[in-house]
């Protein structure tokens, strides 16, 4: 029939209303299963996931239990077991920041020099995303995404700017927040601690057999006649490097002194052209150079090598032959 569909929608409604009342009316009601009160008419409210329908939270009374996985504006962790701050100054958080909302200014000693920790750290709470970018790249485990999401105040600047002091955290409120994160990585942290122990361990007991050994292990004695053996072994080896060092100096191959030749009598071509070239020179003085030269050259032949004599003979010539040419070019 017409209108059946339209009433049953309006029963249901109505169901739902009684059932609000009806709830209200108990002693604990159903959406305050669970919840912790705080007294002054305030209570944490832990809303499970398998719970139907949607309650209204009377806030700021009321307030909603938030899970572990809900980030807002990060925070610097204190380590209070060693009393410094896990933030090195490495900049890392500040680079991967896609808004670019975190600047960091490194500390130093007395004496200028860097040091591993910040003197100013800034985030502006106005701008950041809360992408946890910052904390998924930290090395050091030094910045964590806080719960704290009443930050409302009047003036953006300054007051949305949080300083070093107001971001720093102890560890324990991290523990708080983030109970199973923490646990985790507490436990990655002991491990690889007892890993770094356990191989430092290893290498210092390496360390004392090697030395055991090397002091309980005698000195070897060698027999003189080994001795002897050794030491005709080592002038052999250097006679015969003597030897092949000489011969490579000595025996060069023929290509070698043809080269050599042509590049030699190419130098005395140009230096004869040279000397042709100058209009105004007068050619006899030339003549006492190549005369001393093969002087020269005739008193050392006894000395030199055969090579040495070759390539002085080339030289001689090919001074004789600029000579005449330049003499035909003048006549």
């Amino acid at each position: 029939m017409f209108g059946t569909g339209l009433i049953k929608g309006l029963g249901v409604t109505l169901k739902h209303f009684v059932d609000t009342f009806k709830d209200d009316s108990d002693s604990v009601p159903s959406r305050y299963e669970g919840s912790k009160t705080l007294g002054n008419n305030r209570r944490i409210i832990d809303q499970p996931i398998t719970q139907d329908g949607l309650l209204t939270i009377q806030y700021p009374e009321e307030k909603r239990l938030l899970p572990e996985a809900f980030r807002y504006i990060p925070m610097l962790i204190w380590d209070t077991a060693r009393n410094e701050d896990r933030c090195t100054a490495c900049g890392i958080c500040a680079k991967v920041c896609p808004p670019q909302c975190i600047w960091i200014v490194r500390d130093s000693d007395e004496n200028g020099k860097p040091v591993t920790r910040p003197s100013e750290f800034y985030i502006d709470a106005a701008v950041c995303m809360s992408c946890s970018f910052c904390v998924e790249f930290c090395p050091f485990d030094a910045i964590k995404m806080n719960h704290d999401y009443e930050l409302a105040v009047y003036d953006r600047y300054p007051q949305l700017v949080y300083d070093l002091a107001e971001l720093t955290v102890p560890v324990e409120y991290y523990a708080a927040l983030w109970p199973r994160q923490y646990a985790q990585e507490e436990e990655k942290r002991r491990q690889e601690e007892a890993e770094k122990a356990a191989q430092e361990a290893a290498k210092a007991k390496a360390a004392e057999a090697k030395a055991a050994a090397k002091a309980a292990a005698p000195a070897p004695e060698r027999a003189p006649q080994d001795a002897e053996a050794l030491k005709k072994k080592a002038q052999e080896r250097a006679a015969a490097a003597k030897s092949k060092a000489v011969s490579s100096a000595d025996g060069d191959s023929e290509d070698d002194a043809a080269a050599r030749r042509e590049a030699l009598k190419k130098k005395a071509q140009e230096r004869a052209a040279a000397r042709s070239g100058d209009t105004n020179g007068d050619p006899a003085p030339a003549e006492a150079p190549v005369a001393q030269a093969a002087e020269a050259g005739s008193a050392e032949a006894a000395e030199v090598d055969p090579a040495q004599a070759r390539r002085d003979e080339l030289k001689r010539k090919a001074q004789e032959k600029a000579k005449q040419r330049k003499s035909e070019s003048e006549d």
